[in-house]
């Protein structure tokens, strides 16, 4: 079960990525666009180590 978490946190780096080249692209066109979607990079990153330090909580409550 833990492997599916592990796929699933490296879903929000991929979405940060995603994001983060969205902002990239739209910075000279659109900065308040562009802020927001680095707003959303922030956020996927925070949730990876969040799920990150919350599964291995999980794999270290089963092993015991």
């Amino acid at each position: 079960m833990s492997k599916y978490f592990k796929y699933f946190e490296y879903a929000y780096l991929f979405f940060a990525a995603l994001f983060l080249y969205e902002a990239a692209r739209t910075w000279t066109e659109e900065p308040s666009k562009a802020y927001f979607f680095l707003f959303f990079v922030v956020v996927a990153v925070g949730m990876y180590f969040f799920k990150r330090r919350f599964r291995k909580k999980y794999e270290q409550r089963n092993q015991n």
